[in-house]
């Protein structure tokens, strides 16, 4: 098991989560759901700081029904980060650029959430990695539902 894994779930960032298939699906709903309005933020109302912020919950959701599905759930962000790369990315089902933009997305986030540093490119780059990431997810779960 990934060393990184291993820490995450020693120090309870990463815990088992019994109900966790159960609520997988209503993860994805809230995923679709932020990447929507992420998209309303960016071309309607151009409010570039909020569609980053949008579109990073976005994939945060995409990323925790993939831990549901698994029963496990997260208590830190950099732990989902570590989890998904054990459980997906290191067995092949998982595109790996999509884990390296979850970081990336994670970073935008941040500075626009706690810095108010933002861009039109770089809320236009996590909208897109957000749609990516939630295809990728779905499909995931279709197959694991």
């Amino acid at each position: 098991m990934n060393p990184e894994f291993q820490r995450c779930l020693k120090n309870q960032k990463i815990k088992k989560f019994t109900p966790g298939k159960k609520l997988a699906a209503k993860e994805i709903q809230v995923a679709i759901s932020d990447f929507e309005q992420a998209k309303i933020s960016y071309i309607n109302n151009k409010n570039y700081k909020w569609s980053t912020i949008q579109s990073y919950y976005s994939i945060f959701h995409s990323a925790r029904a993939l831990l549901y599905i698994n029963n496990y759930r997260e208590k830190s962000h950099y732990c989902l980060i570590v989890a998904i790369r054990a459980l997906y990315i290191e067995k092949g089902l998982f595109p790996v650029h999509l884990i390296d933009g979850l970081r990336k997305a994670k970073t935008l986030r941040e500075n626009a959430d706690y810095y108010d540093e933002w861009s039109d490119i770089g809320a236009e780059t996590i909208l897109k990695l957000a749609e990516e990431f939630l295809e990728k997810t779905k499909q995931i779960l279709s197959i694991q539902l």
